[in-house]
């Protein structure tokens, strides 16, 4: 035990990093991706770094591991910082820059804050990127993407936190799409609600990740069927030079990734790498170990292969994909919530998975590139209820379905003088078919259906008054061949947006926009006496109104204010519980499976504060409060409630410090306010139970108390030769603050533990909240 208790001391007390050093590299490239020889790019408040050669390549050795703010520069660009990027001992990345090109005349390189926390000229507002040192040691995120996410400005929690639902400022959960390095990705998360997109945990690898960008309003014209916003998702090139492998484990799961060259020979660089990565859960271990009845269990998979043709075309080919299996296990001792859980948790078999391959031109002009793409996705969702779940027997609900999407994308971007010119096309051809049976509303139905959906944009971008001024202005267009009256002008969609330096460092941003979704395949596909009842669905529509004030305090540091509002009209309406979609879609359930007219309107609205410091000094933070009202109508269009997600006030707060030593701690602060919910029918559940029917004409009479969550994180990373490693505590739920849960309900027992005669329903006591901590180590070799 001694030596233990010394070679652990050992470990903490001694910096072994500081006898290694390491090579920095990268490439310097413009918009276009043409090389700049000649870049400047160095690490902030040191005395290294390296010039571009002429392949845009730079080289920054006797590089000491820690961590660093990295800079570019280059004469006539705009300087870019790349912050709080992780140097080790093994398995470092690439870091490369795009710069975008200064309109104005520069005749000599001028010290001034040209670095400072900026966001793309198209989308000036409610943009917000983590990188992936944020993501990957954010604390309560549990090395999940999409959860990380959560803590963005504007997001409300899902009820009860457990799931990774971007409800963003007051949208429903199905508002949102997701783009993996310009592929759409519909399914991100293991276990997700068909016709939604969350589910309790993400699938995303954060090895892969190299940023992430969240627009949650003015995205931009190039996107299609988002409500209320866009994430996307940058994952990084594997290495062209060697091999490395990547070890994860965490509170939840274990990942494997592994990097390289292909065809590399005797060349010291490689045109083609790869990345490849396989996640495995031990949830369902840890559930069985502690007595939970539920199993939840997956694998996933990731993949990008990367070709540099030549100097003028690269060629990407991705993949993401998982195997998820959810069921229940009665062995152990179960009541109170568990028993709930036991008894009424749903059986889910689920499988998804999307490849896509890229290729993108630089043209030789030199003035633009384009980007054409085409991907396959596939869903295939299983979703069973008994009436039995310790036999499953007495099947009640089963909705076997598969849905399959193949996408081509084309677009053009070009430079002329000062102007910037985008446009382009998709198109799709969609698969689905659903066989579908509910023994307790007595109906069944088998559909498919396949169809044809279409699109194109165009953008135009540019600069005025010295740069000062920014103005955007898109436009574009959607249509399918299934649904009737959505042809291509109906749902003209125009998007403009405006940014304003009036005084330095000060600016006035703004932005008006109109989006269009079309309806979930469930809700498209739905058939009563064969006739498919849904098909005259208009595509859902809503208007952005942005104004926001922004001031730059300096490099890595701004503040800002927004004023939002967000109009819904042609939302559909369930005609069985007569209340909009938009409070639905954030649990184990399928959405949208059933007869909707879509006459529903919304709104959203309210302020929002944010301050964001990137890595400066040590310290790296991101505060953010919300101020909003979310109301929907169902079919009386004069008569608005507030929705299931309108909390009223977010809080959210997320910080780290850099100790010595490779040392650093973080925190992470969420507060939602009290959320209505809709009250459980207790006379129809006991004669359904155990499936739980709610009372939707009783919506927003009670509420869920206030969310409040503190996490903490302690990292402690070492170096060695041939590897790095990386060990981090975790405390969620710090201050022990009981999770808001609607209130559920199980069969009253007697005594012996038997179901009573006669059956009644009992109230589940509520669980007070605890910590929960989580170790885990990270492996690079």
């Amino acid at each position: 035990m001694k030596r233990i208790l010394s070679l652990l001391f050992f470990l903490i007390s001694f910096d072994l990093s500081a006898q290694l050093f390491v090579e920095l590299t990268g490439y310097v490239t413009d918009e276009t991706g043409m090389v700049l020889i000649g870049a400047s790019v160095y690490l902030e408040n040191t005395t290294q770094g390296a010039i571009t050669n002429e392949n845009g390549y730079y080289q920054i050795t006797k590089v000491k591991p820690g961590s660093y703010n990295l800079v570019a520069s280059y004469l006539g660009y705009k300087g870019q910082t790349r912050y709080n990027i992780d140097i080790k001992s093994v398995g470092n990345q690439e870091y490369n820059f795009i710069l975008e090109e200064a309109l104005t005349n520069l005749s000599e390189v001028t010290v001034s804050n040209q670095n400072k926390i900026t966001r793309p000229r198209e989308t000036p507002l409610s943009t917000q990127t983590l990188s992936a040192v944020e993501i990957a040691t954010y604390p309560g995120g549990n090395n999940d993407v999409v959860r990380v996410a959560q803590t963005f400005p504007g997001i409300s929690p899902s009820p009860g936190g457990f799931r990774n639902d971007l409800i963003i400022r007051g949208g429903a959960p199905n508002e949102s799409v997701y783009y993996l390095d310009g592929i759409e990705i519909p399914n991100i998360n293991h276990f997700s609600t068909q016709g939604s997109s969350g589910g309790p945990v993400g699938m995303l690898n954060v090895s892969f990740i190299d940023d992430v960008m969240l627009s949650t309003s003015a995205f931009g014209s190039q996107y299609d069927n988002a409500l209320s916003g866009v994430l996307q998702f940058s994952q990084r090139e594997g290495s062209r030079s060697s091999y490395h492998t990547n070890f994860r484990l965490s509170a939840s799961e274990a990942a494997l990734t592994h990097e390289g060259p292909l065809f590399k020979k005797e060349k010291d660089q490689s045109k083609t790498s790869y990345m490849i990565s396989v996640r495995r859960s031990y949830l369902q271990f840890l559930f069985e170990l502690i007595g939970l009845p539920i199993r939840p269990d997956y694998w996933d998979y990731q993949y990008k292969v990367t070709h540099r043709i030549d100097k003028y075309n690269t060629i990407n080919l991705i993949g993401l994909g998982s195997i998820d299996d959810f069921a229940v296990d009665d062995s152990g001792d179960i009541e109170g919530d568990e028993l709930s859980i036991l008894e009424q948790a749903p059986f889910i078999e689920q499988q998804s998975n999307t490849i896509g391959l890229s290729w993108r031109q630089r043209f030789k002009t030199g003035k633009g590139f384009m980007q054409t793409s085409i991907s396959n996705n596939v869903l295939k969702n299983d979703f069973s209820r008994y009436e039995d779940n310790r036999n499953q027997s007495g099947l009640y609900f089963r909705n076997d379905s598969r849905e399959q999407e193949t996408k081509l994308r084309w677009a053009v971007t070009s430079f002329k003088k000062d102007w910037k010119f985008q446009t382009g096309l998709n198109l799709q051809y969609s698969d689905y078919e659903n066989k579908t049976f509910d023994l307790n509303d007595n109906y069944a139905y088998e559909t498919e259906i396949d169809f044809m959906k279409y699109g194109g944009f165009v953008n135009i971008t540019r600069s005025f008054l010295d740069e000062r001024m920014d103005l955007s202005f898109g436009l574009r267009m959607d249509g399918d061949s299934f649904t009737k009256g959505n042809a291509l002008l109906s749902t003209l969609s125009p998007r403009m947006a405006l940014s304003y330096e009036f005084v330095d460092d000060w600016k006035l941003k703004a932005s008006v926009g109109r989006y269009y979704k079309i309806a979930p395949y469930t809700i498209l596909g739905y058939q009563e006496n064969g006739n498919f009842v849904n098909k005259d669905a208009d595509y859902t529509r809503s208007d952005h109104f942005v104004l926001g004030l922004e001031r730059i305090l300096g490099p890595a540091a701004s503040i800002s204010l927004e004023a939002f509002y967000k109009k819904y009209e042609d939302y559909p309406v369930s005609i069985a519980d007569q209340v909009s979609l938009a409070n639905k879609g954030a649990d184990f359930e399928v959405l949208g499976n059933e007869a909707v007219e879509t006459v529903g309107k919304g709104r959203s609205y309210g302020l929002e504060l944010q301050f964001q410091q990137k890595l400066s000094k040590r310290f790296y933070g991101l505060f953010a409060y919300t101020f909003f009202y979310s109301e929907f109508t169902g079919f009386d269009r004069s008569k608005y409630l507030p929705s299931v997600w309108d909390s009223r006030h977010l809080l959210s707060f997320t910080g780290g410090y850099k100790l010595k030593k490779n040392w650093e701690i973080s925190a992470r602060y969420r507060f939602a306010g009290e959320t209505p919910i809709v009250p459980t029918n207790l006379d129809e559940t006991l004669n359904r139970y155990p499936e739980i029917v709610l009372d939707y004409s009783r919506m927003g009479e009670d509420k869920l108390g206030v969310f409040s969550e503190l996490d903490v994180r302690i990292d402690k990373k070492y170096n060695f030769k041939k590897l790095s490693l990386e060990f981090f505590l975790e405390i969620q739920n710090l201050l022990k603050h009981k999770t808001p849960e609607a209130p559920e309900y199980i069969l009253a027992r007697d005594e012996n533990g038997e179901i009573a005669d006669p059956r009644s329903l009992e109230q589940v006591v509520e669980e007070e909240g605890s910590p929960i901590p989580t170790i885990g180590i990270v492996i690079d070799f």
